[in-house]
Parts: C-alpha cells; sequence; structure tokens
C-alpha cells in the first residue's frame, strides 16, 4: 500500500504539472512577449562578465611557451572547417603551394574522417608536411588563391588543416616504408648505392633526403652541426608556435627509410666540401645549410649580449634551447641559457623573425616590447599569421624608423636613437634627417636577416662560390650549384626564404641528383629517366592492407563501385573512373530498344534536408529514368570496357516488364558481352514503374520469383536482384529472389519521397508549362539507416546469400558500417555527384587505416581514426570556463605555475616504433561482424543493469547550454545550468541515460556516457496500482462536491 509520501509526490490527489520540472525557470527558454529594454549601464557591466576575448596582459603569459597558434584545430574544428571547402576543379590553392600539395584532395579526406588518407597526400609531396602546416604563411600561398575569398565567410584556414591531419597521424606512430610497388632496395642495380651526403639536417635536407631515400638510394648520410635535427625550424622558430617534437617526428619519418644522420659535425670545422669529395668519396653533395650569421648595422659593432644587445642569431637559439622539451641541452626547470630579459626591449625589424623575437621576449619578462621597422604599416614584410598572434599580444609598433645611435650609460644599453624616415615617389626609402626620436630601452635585438660571412666557412663550400649576398647561385629549375656537377643547395642558402620553399628545394635537388647520378655518374648503364619527375609517394604498412574480396567467385580489388545512376551514364564515365581506382561498376540500367526511355528536364536536385549548398549534399532527390542508350551501345561497351580493364567487374544493368523473353535476351546479351555479373533492376521509383517495370515488378514476390527464374534458365554467370525499400518486409522479396536462383541482391535501390514546395506552391523539380512535379527517389546518406537496415535484415535471415549495398556510403567510416553490417561490397553514386571520381581514393586509404587500427594492438584506445583525449600530465587551472572572470582566473593560475615551478613548454615524447605483429582481417572476414549485436527491442538487455549517465568535462565545455536547452523541453530535466559560470551539471538521480545530450553538443567528447553508480529507478508519476477503476470512480464523486 503506498506511503502519505508517495501519495505526496506521486498520487492522483496532487498536481502532476511542476512536479518534475526544472528548478531554474528563470534560464528556460521562452518567447519574449514584449521588447526587452536594459540600461546601457546594466549591459555594459554584464558584457564584462561573458567577455571571451579578453585582452592579453603580458605579464601573465611570461614562461608560457606551449603551442597557442589560433590556427591550431580540435578535431570538431577541423571537420566543420574541412566541409566547408569546395574542392574546386582545378583548384587554385594547389598552384599556390610550393610543394604542389593536393590540397582539394586531402581536405577531402578530412572532411569524412580520413586523417590517415589526408596525411599520406600531403606527406607524399612535403616530407615537413607537419612543420609546414605549423608555419607556412598560407596568406602569401595556397589561401591566397582560395575561391572563397571571393565570398563572405573568406578562405579556408589550409594550414590549420594540414597541421591537424599530419599531427593525428604523428599520434598514429606509422613507420615510413617504400612503395611497395618499387623493387626493393636488394633488387636496385649499383648506382642506387652511390654515397650522397647533405650538409645540415634542416628542412631543405630533410626533405631531400627522404625523396632519394624513396627512390631507393641506400647510403644516404645527413652531417649536422648541432647534437639535433632540424635547424632553423628548432633553432630558431619558437616552440609556442612550432613543438620540437613534430620536427623531431619528421626526422624519424627520413630515419625509417634509411637515411643516416651524424650530429656534431660542422663544415668549414670538422670538414669541407672539398674533403666529403676527395677523402671520404661522397660523389654528390647538397648543401643545405642555411645562413648561419646575422647581418649587423655599423652602429652595433662591438656590442655584446651583457650590454643588452642581440641578434636574432644570438637571441631565438638560446631560447629554443631552454624551452624545447627533447633537446639534449634543454632544461626546463632550471633553463640556465634562457637570455634574462626585463623592462623595455626593441625589436629591429619587421619579418616573421621579428615576430618570434617578439613572443619570445614578452614571455622572457619584458614589461614592453616595441617593433621598431624602416617602412610603413601597408609594406610590413610579416605575414598576416605571424603578425596576428602578435597584435593580440598588445604589441608597439614604430613605424619609419631607422637605427642612428645607441644610447649607453654604466656599459649598457638605456636608449636607441633613430631617424624617421619615408617613401619618395620613386619608392625609394628616404632619411629625414630633420626628424628623430630617442626610445628608451634596457635590450635591443637586432632582426635584420642573415648571411654568410665567416672567410671559413666561404672556403668550406668550395668549389661552391659564396656571392656578395651571401648566398650560393645554382639553377633554379635543377637546384645544381652553378658550374660545380653534382654539388646542390637549397634552402636559406640560395635565397629561399620560408621553410616551405626550402622543402620544395629540396623536393627539386632530389629528382635532379637521381637523374644526374643515373644518367651522368651511370651513363649508358640504365635506360633514361623520364622527362616529367617521377618521385614516389608516401606509404606505411597501412598500405599493405589488402581490400579485395571473393563474391560468388567473383575477385572484386577492392569494395568501392559505382551505382547503375548518373555516374555511369556512359562507357567513357566508366572507363575514367575504372582509371581512378574503383574496383567495380553496375553500368546505367538498358532494356529493351522498344522500352528505351526519354527524360524530363529538370530531373535531378539537391536536396532540401540540409541547408548548405555546393559539396556534401547530404541527399538529392531525382526523376530520372533508365538510360536512354540503346541495349547495343551497352554491351559493346562492355565488351571495350573488359578488354582495357581485365581486373575491374562490370555488372550489367538490365530492365524489363514481366515478360520471360525480354529479361532472357537482356541476361544473354551481356553475358554474351563479358560481363562478370548482372543486377536485375526491379525497384526503379518513379516512371518506369508507370510502364510495369521497376518497382511494379519488383514489389511483388510472384513476379521477382519467375524473372529470376528465368534469368537463371538463360546464364551462367552470377546475378543479383535489387530490391526496393518502398515495401514492407525487405526479406520477403529477397527470399523470392533466392527462390528463383539470384545469387544474391542489391540493397537497396532509392527511396521514393516528394523532396520541396517551394512558395509559390510549385514543386522542385518542376516540369513543362504546368510547372507538375511527382515523387521521385531519394538518395545520399539521409536516406544511409534505411539502407543500413535492409542490409543487414537480410544478411541475418540468409546465410551465404551475398548482399551488395547502396544507399548513403560516402566514405570508408559509412562503408566499413555497411560491411559489418553484411555488405561485400558497397555501390556509391550521391558521394561522386557530390565531388567526382576521385573520391574513392579517400575511400580505399580511410578503409585500409581503419581495419589497421582496428586490428592494432598499439590503438586500443583509438576509435576509428581519432585519437583518444590527451590527458595532460599536471592540470591547471581545471574546470573553469574561458570567459570574463574564470578566464582571469585561469591566467592567474597559471601564471603563478609559472613562478612557482619554471616555464611551461608543452610535453615532448620521443619517437618509438613499435614492432609487434598482428594480422588484419579481410574484407571477407569483416562481413556481418556486427549482425550478432543486432536483435529485436525485445531481446536487449531486459534488467536493465547496465544503465549509463552523463558525464560533462567542464574543460572541454564551451557554455552554450545545449545539452540543458535538449534535456528541459525533449527530455529528462536531468541538467541544471549554473546562471553565472554557464557550466552544465547532471544530476544523476534523474538521469536516464538517453544520450539526447551527447547528440546535439557541438564538442567532440565533451559530455560521455558512464555506467551509473546508483540503480536505476524509472519516475512513474502515477504510481503503478493507483490508476484502476475503482479509485477513478471514487475520485469522480469526490470532485462532485
Amino acid at each position: 500500500m503506498a506511503s502519505s509520501d508517495d501519495h505526496k509526490h506521486y498520487g492522483i490527489y496532487s498536481s502532476v504539472i511542476g512536479l518534475e520540472d526544472i528548478e531554474n525557470l528563470a534560464l528556460n527558454p521562452k518567447i519574449n512577449s514584449y521588447a526587452k529594454l536594459r540600461p546601457t549601464k546594466v549591459s555594459d557591466s554584464e558584457k564584462v562578465h561573458w567577455k571571451r576575448n579578453l585582452p592579453i596582459n603580458i605579464k601573465q603569459i611570461r614562461g608560457d611557451f606551449r603551442e597557442n597558434k589560433h590556427s591550431t584545430f580540435t578535431e570538431r574544428g577541423a571537420l566543420v572547417e574541412a566541409n566547408r571547402c569546395l574542392k574546386c576543379a582545378d583548384a587554385p590553392c594547389q598552384s599556390s603551394c610550393p610543394t604542389s600539395i593536393d590540397i582539394k584532395s586531402f581536405i577531402q579526406c578530412i572532411s569524412t574522417g580520413n586523417y590517415y588518407g589526408a596525411a599520406k597526400l600531403i606527406f607524399s609531396d612535403n616530407p615537413l608536411g607537419l612543420t609546414c602546416g605549423s608555419v607556412c604563411p598560407i596568406s602569401e600561398l595556397c589561401a591566397g588563391g582560395c575561391n572563397l575569398s571571393a565570398t563572405e565567410e573568406g578562405a579556408i584556414n589550409i594550414g590549420g588543416l594540414q597541421a591537424f591531419a599530419t599531427d593525428v597521424f604523428r599520434k598514429m606512430n606509422l613507420k615510413q616504408i617504400r612503395d611497395p610497388s618499387l623493387p626493393t632496395i636488394n633488387d636496385l642495380p649499383e648506382s642506387y648505392k652511390t654515397k650522397i651526403a647533405l650538409v645540415g639536417c634542416g628542412p631543405a635536407s630533410i626533405s631531400c633526403a627522404s625523396f632519394l631515400a624513396r627512390l631507393g638510394y641506400s647510403d644516404i648520410t645527413v652531417f649536422e652541426k648541432n647534437e639535433f635535427g632540424g635547424g632553423l625550424s628548432t633553432c630558431e622558430i619558437p616552440q609556442n608556435r612550432l613543438p620540437y617534437q613534430f620536427v623531431d617526428f619528421e626526422i624519424e619519418l627520413m630515419k625509417d627509410l634509411g637515411v643516416k644522420i651524424i650530429y656534431g659535425k660542422e663544415l668549414g670545422k670538422d670538414f669541407t666540401v672539398d674533403s666529403l669529395q676527395k677523402q671520404d668519396g661522397y660523389q654528390v653533395i647538397f648543401l643545405g645549410i642555411g645562413l648561419p650569421e646575422p647581418k649587423r648595422e655599423k652602429i652595433f659593432e662591438g656590442l655584446t649580449t651583457d650590454q643588452g644587445f642581440y641578434t636574432s642569431k644570438d637571441f631565438l637559439p638560446l631560447v629554443m634551447k631552454a624551452t624545447k622539451k627533447g633537446l639534449s641541452s634543454c632544461d626546463c626547470h632550471t633553463p640556465s641559457t634562457l637570455p634574462k630579459l626585463y623592462g623595455k626591449v626593441i625589436i629591429l625589424g619587421v619579418g616573421d623573425t621579428a615576430m618570434d623575437c617578439y613572443t619570445s621576449a614578452v614571455r622572457l619578462g619584458a614589461d614592453k616590447v616595441t617593433i621598431v621597422f624602416r617602412r610603413g604599416f601597408s609594406e610590413m614584410r610579416c605575414v598576416e599569421e605571424e603578425f596576428e598572434p602578435v597584435k593580440k599580444e598588445r604589441c608597439e609598433l614604430m613605424p619609419n624608423c631607422i637605427p642612428k645611435q645607441v644610447i649607453m650609460r654604466d656599459g649598457r644599453i638605456v636608449a636607441l636613437e633613430c631617424w624617421k624616415t619615408d617613401v619618395d615617389e620613386n619608392g625609394k626609402l628616404v632619411i629625414d634627417d630633420d626628424q628623430f626620436i630617442r626610445l628608451k630601452c634596457d635590450f635591443i635585438v637586432s632582426a635584420f636577416g642573415s648571411t654568410i660571412e665567416s672567410e671559413n666557412l666561404v672556403k668550406a663550400c668550395q668549389p661552391a662560390i659564396v656571392n656578395s649576398y651571401g648566398k650560393v647561385d645554382v639553377n633554379f629549375d635543377t637546384m645544381e650549384i652553378n658550374g660545380v656537377k653534382g654539388l646542390f643547395a637549397g634552402g636559406d642558402i640560395v635565397g629561399s626564404g620560408t621553410t616551405v620553399q626550402a622543402v620544395n628545394d629540396g623536393k627539386t635537388s632530389s629528382w635532379y641528383i637521381h637523374k644526374y647520378i643515373q644518367e651522368t655518374l651511370f651513363e649508358g648503364k640504365h635506360s633514361s629517366l623520364p622527362s616529367a619527375p617521377q618521385l614516389p609517394k608516401f606509404f606505411t604498412e597501412v598500405d599493405l592492407v589488402d581490400l579485395s574480396v571473393e563474391v560468388c567467385g567473383i575477385k572484386f580489388e577492392n569494395p568501392f563501385g559505382l551505382a547503375s545512376a548518373p555516374p555511369c551514364t556512359t562507357i567513357d564515365m566508366i572507363d575514367r573512373s575504372f582509371e581512378a581506382g574503383w574496383g567495380f561498376v553496375v553500368t546505367k540500367t538498358f532494356g529493351m530498344d522498344h522500352d528505351t526511355p526519354t527524360n524530363v528536364a529538370p530531373r535531378i536536385v539537391r536536396g532540401s534536408v540540409t541547408p548548405n549548398r555546393g559539396p556534401h549534399q547530404s541527399a538529392f532527390l531525382n526523376i530520372e529514368l533508365i538510360s536512354e542508350k540503346t541495349a547495343g551501345y551497352w554491351t559493346k561497351g562492355i565488351t571495350e570496357l573488359k578488354k582495357k580493364h581485365p581486373t575491374k567487374i562490370v555488372i550489367a544493368s538490365i530492365m524489363a516488364t514481366f515478360n520471360k523473353e525480354d529479361w532472357q535476351y537482356l541476361a544473354k546479351k551481356s553475358e554474351e558481352a563479358g560481363a562478370d555479373a548482372i543486377e536485375l533492376n526491379l525497384s526503379c521509383p518513379h516512371g518506369m514503374g508507370e510502364r510495369g517495370m521497376g518497382l511494379a515488378c519488383g514489389q511483388d514476390p510472384h513476379l521477382v520469383l519467375n524473372i529470376c527464374k528465368w534469368v537463371r534458365e538463360a546464364v551462367k554467370i552470377p546475378f543479383f536482384a535489387k530490391l526496393t525499400p518502398n515495401i514492407t518486409s525487405v526479406t520477403d522479396i529477397a527470399q523470392a529472389a533466392k527462390d528463383g536462383g539470384a545469387n544474391g541482391v542489391t540493397a537497396t535501390n532509392t527511396v521514393s519521397g516528394l523532396m520541396t514546395l517551394r512558395p509559390d506552391a510549385t514543386g522542385w523539380p518542376s516540369v513543362g508549362q504546368y510547372q507538375r512535379t511527382t515523387y521521385g527517389g531519394v538518395s545520399g546518406n539521409a536516406i544511409r539507416p534505411i539502407a543500413m537496415k535492409a542490409v543487414s535484415k537480410v544478411a541475418k535471415t540468409f546465410k551465404d546469400f551475398p548482399v551488395l549495398a547502396t544507399g548513403g556510403c560516402d566514405s570508408a567510416d559509412s562503408a566499413l558500417q555497411f560491411i559489418y553490417a553484411g555488405a561485400s561490397v558497397i555501390q556509391i553514386c550521391s558521394a561522386v555527384q557530390n565531388q567526382d571520381f576521385t573520391v574513392v581514393d579517400d575511400y580505399i586509404t580511410g578503409l585500409k587505416a581503419l581495419m589497421y587500427i582496428n586490428s592494432s594492438p598499439n590503438h586500443k584506445q583509438w576509435s576509428g581514426q581519432s585519437p583518444p583525449s590527451e590527458q595532460p600530465e599536471k592540470k591547471i587551472a581545471t574546470g573553469l570556463p574561458k570567459f570574463g572572470p574564470y578566464e582571469l582566473k585561469r591566467r592567474e593560475l597559471i601564471a603563478k605555475e609559472v613562478q612557482e615551478n619554471g616555464i611551461l613548454t608543452g610535453e615532448f615524447s620521443k619517437v618509438v616504433r613499435d614492432n609487434t605483429n598482428f594480422t588484419v582481417p579481410t574484407i571477407n572476414q569483416l562481413v556481418g561482424k556486427a549482425l550478432e549485436k543486432i536483435t529485436s527491442w525485445a531481446e536487449l538487455d531486459p534488467k536493465f543493469d547496465h544503465h549509463v549517465v552523463a558525464l560533462v568535462n567542464d574543460d572541454l565545455c564551451i557554455n552554450c547550454g545545449k545539452c540543458y536547452m535538449a534535456c528541459n523541453d525533449s527530455g529528462y530535466q536531468a541538467i541544471s545550468f549554473d546562471k553565472t559560470s554557464h557550466l552544465p551539471k547532471v544530476d544523476e538521480d534523474t538521469c536516464t541515460g538517453c544520450d539526447m545530450c551527447v547528440s546535439v553538443c557541438p564538442v567532440l567528447n565533451c559530455i560521455e556516457l558512464v555506467p551509473r553508480k546508483t540503480q536505476y529507478k524509472p519516475k512513474r508519476g502515477v504510481l503503478p496500482g493507483e490508476f484502476t477503476k475503482e479509485k477513478a470512480v471514487k475520485l469522480d464523486i469526490e470532485d462532485d462536491f
């Protein structure tokens, strides 16, 4: 019997309105009845509390050298940005990249979650893809040509996407291997054992050595003067912009191919170019030493660091060695080499190096840093990406100034006098003798560029000649030093001022070193190389994964094929798709000549289920009929395709009325043409059904049974019945097809639907004078759940009855889902309509990566290609929102941490290759892997003893309250929302673990479902047994009184 408390909370005698609603109704979103009014004074006060773009106090970033690039992406941000990309034809961004990275293709991979495929494309053209993604001046290069710059949303952040994909790949810890299709090292001729030396382990040398090693050269040695590699990337680019572990990772990729590095060997001190050639026997030498000496103005001659004067070549290496974990000389707890700055600092110059000096100076204790430069703001040499963080750190700029005199007192710098400059009518910089300014300062850092001046180093480079500009003259087409055979150079030493240009110098050199060795050193011993460079791409063990799959005795080289749809409109299109890498095609459906249709226009339209335009449409609707071409065209074309592409699979798609002669004629002609298999189109949802074909046959098990029997009588090759989703039970039709002799089925065709009714009440597509529309076939990933259900239903019901999946596959991830659901191969259409045939490369590399990672014991914590969330060793200022007073408190805590424990640099972990052997299963072994876990609702856990509840990660939360609103108005009122911190909190007692909050949260991994600690007790509202007929009658009587 219910207690009085039970009646108080649940009984029928009290109101149920307000019983379970949220307590904090002030934050319950409501529609305003009136215009809102707040005095300006109030809004000004309140906005401070919510402000996220708080100005930076440079005192609070002292000692914090952790990565802080504004362009750094989380996985969520990368996916959003990648899906903005249009993947343009002849993409201008690619033409603007010095290393010619296939930008649109790697962004395509990111947009589908294929981070391995993206990194593979990047590293194929740029062995320092992670470094360049971090430091490239993209506004001057790739992003400067982005077509979206012509729109209000602006250019794609290509550098950020590149850095994201390559950093995810870094975490995969995969070893680089040579192209498996090339001869092994042992099978290559003697010329590939040529001794090659590279001087300096900077970007140019790393790039050159990587490509030479990919080509198969096995005796490659890099000489580096420091005890670490990376060149300028390590010695002069700050940790907060380029962490050392990025550079170290790319060096390890080079070493994976057998390249040797000898540290502590300096040109001009330990060896010369001449000694490498004559004493050590190196037949080819590449100079990538950079420009090791600073350009120094005369007025600074004799000044020392003790007096407060640094050049960038003095200053930055000292900072890097003390702040980059992983360097042999770095001790971040007692950084003895770290310059001790204070007071006022002047940075001379306004290039990228000057910006790096600025960000380092403010972190080293300077109270005020002023950048002084010769020209005006419009002529600043630094790129946008470099200046943006400096601007946010509240830099002082002093344009149109040139140093005149250093003021000294007591042996230290106290001020700098500068002349004011101007530009004359010819654009020449002139000094105005009548104007000068004195700037107080305690330190001066000169960032006026670099050169080679040391007589010893100049001699050591011979026979290369260092010109009056401190550089070496080369043939820029080949990077060979002018007048010296077998001696090449690249990077700063030839005038290439950016990292990516240096990488491309090394890349270019590698090919022409290859040509020099094969055609000059070993002239006549080998066939000449092609005139167009053919450098090998980037490979790892992932690329060895076998994607072949056998279906009905037919071997498919990969499971990706084109569906019988617009991408297969012509034989030429199919031919191009095979060249792109598709494993099979299903031809556009053809019928008897007397059934050949004529299409209407328009007939293929974008879906209206999402508002976006351009690529990544989630749905299309079409009212296109079967092929307008004759059966003769298709049978002749099939024969030609099989002759040209004997390893590719061609499936002929045919359709007829319920007529035995027609079905058997089409089937026989297809078999005679050389088709590997036949697909019976019994499912076209529009147009053809009205002619007694397609859907008119496919919805009747009796008709399907007989058609399959007819075809089985006529041919010996396998055939598949294409099922319609527009039916109550897809398994009934599959049963009929199986009983009729079909070897399998295709599941499923498009879903019949009405896509759009416009404001004027006409439909779209609207056809003809009367603007009529009709029900068409909906396709794309919007119908994937329907197709996945059909595939799994058939696969669970019929053992050893292959299913060809179609309907919404647009990524390697969704392909694997179809395979797990029981499909052997996957047909694709809408994804090609969104892009082009080249998407298959994304799917192939993506599926290989998923199969490899899912099998690897080293990636157990990964979710597909998404790495596990990183947990810092020591958390600082956790649980605080990133706005207003909370953000200020966060900064205070970080500053306190620096003060107490030394500088913050981020973590470093040395690359350690794991050689654990494991087996990657085949596609056939993965087919139907998930079927045992797909059951009826009644077969789910009946005891409800594995319930979960939501848990919010405060550090990832961006305080939007989407979880709170969804739970409030669409769920169980289990989330409260703090009105000052905007942090949501889940009430475990109330939470039912429904997952709605996880679904609407915009931040990946911010909310997770964790096991419930207490027993789940549903809230029944009215206690069981309370709502009885007797009590209801009694209640009616009481209500009368």
